[in-house]
């Protein structure tokens, strides 16, 4: 404890006009957040502000995010900013580092009123990439879309904001660490937490760690490479999967998170992952999974570099879901995927005569659906895969589901899929990924395409490519409707169908 009360300031400050967050917050380069005046406290006192002060007042809040570069500095300005605002209680990962599914579970265990994540997801970190802010509620999902649009218009007239500048925080060490405040009645306290633990309670009570002890460790165990890509993940694969459930220390790889993920892009996908993806091919290993920058996406694969494409993945997690014990206890109230996503997923639903949702891109769609007792299970082609346990897509937890599934099966991962697309059919998927391109060109681009699908004469007209024709059966903008509060999102995904004429 502090022997003087520190002092709380309000300081003048002037609105940015582009502090609009999306899916996953406000996102922008690192040296916007640092270089443009007050651009970061606006951001923070906005989130403090869209919560009712009555709920604000000695609550508790969750930080936490990948350990990218400058996360250090924003973390002290949120704690000096969160005790100004009359919260009482911040809980922050052991050196400013929890992964995202990880903060989701913390703010559910703890009853937080949110929490704040930094992360630019698999984003470039460093001097030179991305740096964002992230604000889940009381859920531990993503804020819902009146929440976003609260914050980014409280950013478009703010005047001030309170902090409490002579505060600072011993981001290292594990415990509490008390303040003492002017005008305060009690204490500000921060407490410093194992990132891992609270989390890893959680899987244990979804998972059978003693079978996947046994397929990892046991006399007939199964060969693994997990790429934690210099992210956050690497802590949880290391105490987890090795010094839990017994995988060899040298089957992960890059497990010590780093500002700027070691120069690298921690984007597990074919383009990026491509280190694990040369190793798989060797056939040294029987599955392999990397992991991006903040712990919620992931990519599997099998011996000799099998990919399995997102869409499949959790389209196989649906058809073998009783694998996981949590599902025997919990049961399984319905499946969702994204609107870009295949509809392999779709396929196991009729077969299963569960019920599905297609959703627009964002996670908090499919919180409001959890929250509401209808999901159990979703993914998206973007290599994220998540439960109802928290809110928040999980990379782990859809490895232990997938390692989880290989050690009831005793198949590898091939012959899995191979049986999955003989019993349901196969959708195929290709996505692409455009990047750096320039923003004027893409929004005339988008534009150009609404002109066309809102022609008439697009439905039935031919494009031929090569020998092939397309002709154009439907399209549309897609539009969502949310059938727990009926709140419609429009203008979502712009998608067309064609139909192969000849060959």
């Amino acid at each position: 404890m502090n022997d003087s009360p520190l002092q709380v300031l309000t300081l003048p400050t002037s609105p940015h006009p582009d502090q609009r967050p999306g899916t996953n917050g406000l996102r922008k380069k690192t040296h916007v957040f640092q270089s443009e005046k007050n651009y970061l406290h606006n951001f923070i006192q906005c989130i403090f502000s869209s919560i009712d002060l009555r709920d604000r007042q000695g609550s508790t809040m969750v930080v936490g995010g990948d350990g990218r570069y400058f996360s250090s500095t924003a973390i002290q300005a949120i704690v000096q900013m969160a005790a100004a605002n009359g919260v009482g209680r911040i809980v922050i990962g052991q050196n400013g580092i929890m992964s995202t599914p990880a903060v989701s579970c913390v703010i559910r265990k703890i009853k937080a009123i949110g929490g704040i994540i930094l992360t630019a997801s698999h984003n470039p970190g460093g001097p030179d990439g991305d740096f964002s802010i992230k604000f889940n509620t009381a859920s531990g999902g993503p804020a819902p879309e009146a929440v976003t649009n609260k914050i980014f218009q409280l950013s478009r007239t703010i005047e001030e904001f309170a902090i409490c500048p002579e505060l600072r925080v011993d981001l290292g060490t594990i415990g509490k660490q008390s303040f003492d405040l002017e005008n305060k009645f009690k204490p500000f306290t921060v407490e410093i937490v194992d990132p891992v633990e609270s989390y890893a309670n959680s899987l244990r009570n979804i998972f059978d760690f003693a079978v996947l002890k046994e397929l990892l460790s046991g006399d007939n165990h199964i060969q693994i490479r997990l790429d934690a890509m210099h992210g956050v993940t690497g802590l949880y694969v290391k105490k987890i999967l090795c010094e839990e459930l017994g995988s060899p220390a040298n089957s992960a790889i890059n497990c010590v998170p780093r500002e700027d993920f070691g120069g690298d892009h921690p984007d597990p996908d074919l383009t990026y992952a491509t280190d694990l993806v040369e190793t798989m091919k060797s056939g040294q290993y029987d599955f392999g999974a990397a992991f991006d920058g903040d712990g919620d996406c992931n990519m599997i694969l099998g011996k000799q570099g099998f990919f399995v494409n997102p869409s499949d993945s959790v389209a196989v997690i649906a058809a073998n879901i009783f694998c996981v014990p949590y599902f025997q206890h919990a049961g399984v109230r319905g499946f969702a995927r994204s609107m870009p996503t295949s509809a392999a997923l779709d396929m196991v639903a009729r077969a299963t005569k569960i019920q599905l949702y297609e959703t627009p891109t964002g996670w908090r769609y499919f919180g409001s659906l959890m929250d509401a007792g209808r999901l159990s299970l979703c993914g998206e082609e973007s290599f994220g895969t998540g439960s109802d346990y928290i809110r928040e897509k999980d990379g782990l937890w859809a490895v232990l589901a997938w390692l989880s599934i290989l050690a009831v099966r005793r198949q590898s991962v091939e012959d899995i899929m191979a049986d999955h697309w003989r019993t349901y059919g196969r959708n195929y998927y290709t996505r692409f990924d455009y990047e750096e391109v320039d923003l004027d060109a893409a929004v005339e681009m988008m534009l150009d395409l609404e002109l066309m699908i809102s022609d008439r004469a697009f439905i039935g007209q031919v494009f031929t490519v090569g020998e092939k024709k397309y002709q154009v059966e439907a399209a549309d903008n897609f539009e969502y409707s949310d059938p727990v509060d009926g709140t419609i999102s429009r203008n979502q995904v712009i998608w067309w169908i064609l139909f192969v004429e000849s060959v």
